[in-house]
């Protein structure tokens, strides 16, 4: 993707427009160096916790102050949905079939994580079915992520995948989209 973006914009005089790093440690680029930091398709749910904590820190430190960070996160509260035997049923057999199967997929494939544990869970590192099964993925709920988010970053906002409208306090818990879009004012130190 570089060699592509440095081959397209080859007329820019600035020749390190793009670079590949790795958002836990950005020390390549000054403090208050973006107005704007985007960490696109749920990138940042591909780290550990520790990791994820690092990389908010690492993007307030290289935000300016009243710059933007907007990223998108899978929903914990989702995934105990899918994960739910009881909230599969549907009046359409066929559908009810295909989320059963999935369902029992997931408890498979997340052994011996028990429903009980994901209600209880601030947040959960799980397999579903992105790359059959074989990538951990890190899921929080939107409360947990703002406690995350509120050291580095105030006036968070957070959007619907399904429909692009923003979520409100009392719409959070038990949201079903799958994940969601958080957009965040960077603070200053």
């Amino acid at each position: 993707m570089i060699a592509a973006c440095q081959k397209r914009f080859s007329e820019a005089s600035d020749t390190t427009l793009f670079q590949v790093c790795d958002a836990r440690d950005m020390s390549q680029f000054e403090d208050n160096s973006f107005d704007f930091i985007l960490f696109s398709f749920n990138g940042i749910d591909y780290i550990s916790h520790a990791d994820r904590l690092q990389v908010l820190e690492e993007i307030q430190r290289v935000g300016k102050p009243g710059g933007y960070f907007f990223f998108s996160s899978h929903n914990l509260a989702a995934f105990e949905q899918e994960f739910d035997f009881n909230q599969q049923f549907s009046f359409n057999l066929l559908k009810t079939y295909i989320n059963l199967a999935m369902s029992a997929l997931l408890h498979v494939f997340n052994f011996p994580i028990t429903l009980k544990q994901l209600k209880i869970s601030a947040y959960s590192i799980l397999k579903d079915e992105s790359h059959h099964f074989r990538l951990k993925t890190y899921y929080v709920r939107p409360q947990e992520q703002l406690n995350q988010l509120k050291q580095h970053f105030s006036n968070v906002k957070i959007y619907s995948w399904k429909n692009g409208l923003e979520i409100t306090a009392a719409e959070m818990h038990g949201h079903s989209d799958m994940w969601l879009y958080y957009l965040c004012l960077i603070k200053c130190d």
